[in-house]
C-alpha cells in the first residue's frame, strides 16, 4: 500500500515537480503495512511504480476504497479516480472504488467486492486507455439492487464562497455549495448510485471529443 500521508481530496491528478516527495514506512509494530507519501494520490502511483516496487511487476492497481462518491463532474476533480488514471497511463491496469457515504461508512460489501472486480481485471483485462471507476452504496448486499454499466454523467456542485475574515480583519474565502444531482438517465452512475445499483464505468484518460472533429475542422482554418 502507498497512498498519501494525509487528506488529499479534490487535487485532481496534480503531481509534485518542484518539491521533494517524501516517503515513510507504515507500520504496526514490526510489520510494514505501507508507505505513506506527503504527496497527491497521483505521485503516490508515480513513486510506487516508478521507484518503491521499481523492481517488481505490478499486476494491478487499486485506487480507494474512498469516502464518497466520485460521478460525474466529480470524476474530474477526485484524487481516487486520478491515481487509477495514473496507473493506466503507465500501462497498470486500475480500478478506482469509491464508497457513497461520508457518514457511516459500510465497507464490508464494497471491499468484497472490489475483490472480485480486481479479480476480474486480472483474468481478463482492459481496453487500452481505459479504467474503471465503481461507485458502491452504502447499504448492506442484501439491498444492493445490482450493478449496472454506466457512463459519466452531468451532476455538478453548485458553487458558493463564504467570505470570513481573520483576525487581521482581512477577509478569505471558503468553497462552499451544493451537490445538484440531475441526471435522470438510469444510464448514467449518478442515476444507479442514487438508485441503490453498484455503478461501474468505463472511463478513459484521453479527452479528445471525436464526436466534434469533423465540426471544428469544418471552420475553414488557415495558416
Amino acid at each position: 500500500m502507498v497512498a498519501p500521508d494525509a487528506e488529499r481530496s479534490a487535487v485532481g491528478h496534480a503531481i509534485t515537480t518542484l518539491m521533494p516527495l517524501r516517503v515513510k514506512e507504515f507500520r504496526r509494530g514490526n510489520q510494514l503495512l505501507g508507505y505513506a507519501v506527503d504527496g497527491t494520490p497521483a505521485d503516490c502511483v508515480k513513486i510506487a511504480i516508478g521507484s518503491i516496487f521499481k523492481e517488481d511487476k505490478v499486476d494491478l492497481v487499486v485506487s480507494g476504497i474512498n469516502l464518497g462518491s466520485n460521478t460525474a463532474t466529480n470524476v474530474i476533480y477526485s484524487g481516487t479516480v486520478s491515481a487509477a488514471t495514473e496507473a493506466r497511463i503507465l500501462g497498470v491496469p486500475s480500478i478506482a472504488i469509491s464508497l457513497g457515504t461520508f457518514l457511516n461508512p459500510r465497507w464490508r460489501y464494497a471491499a468484497g467486492l472490489g475483490r472480485r472486480i480486481a479479480a476480474a481485471v486480472l483474468e481478463r483485462g482492459l481496453p487500452p486507455k481505459v479504467l474503471l471507476n465503481v461507485n458502491v452504496p452504502n447499504l448492506p448486499r442484501s439491498q444492493i439492487k445490482g450493478i449496472k454499466v454506466t457512463r459519466q454523467g452531468d451532476s455538478a456542485y453548485l458553487d458558493d464562497f463564504a467570505i470570513r475574515e481573520d483576525p487581521r480583519h482581512q477577509p478569505y474565502y471558503w468553497l462552499a455549495g451544493t451537490y445538484l444531482m440531475e441526471d435522470d438517465d438510469p444510464d448514467t452512475d449518478g442515476w444507479a448510485l442514487r438508485n441503490g445499483y453498484v455503478s461501474i464505468s468505463p472511463v478513459s484518460f484521453d479527452l479528445t471529443a471525436y464526436g466534434a472533429l469533423n465540426e471544428i475542422a469544418g471552420w475553414g482554418w488557415k495558416p
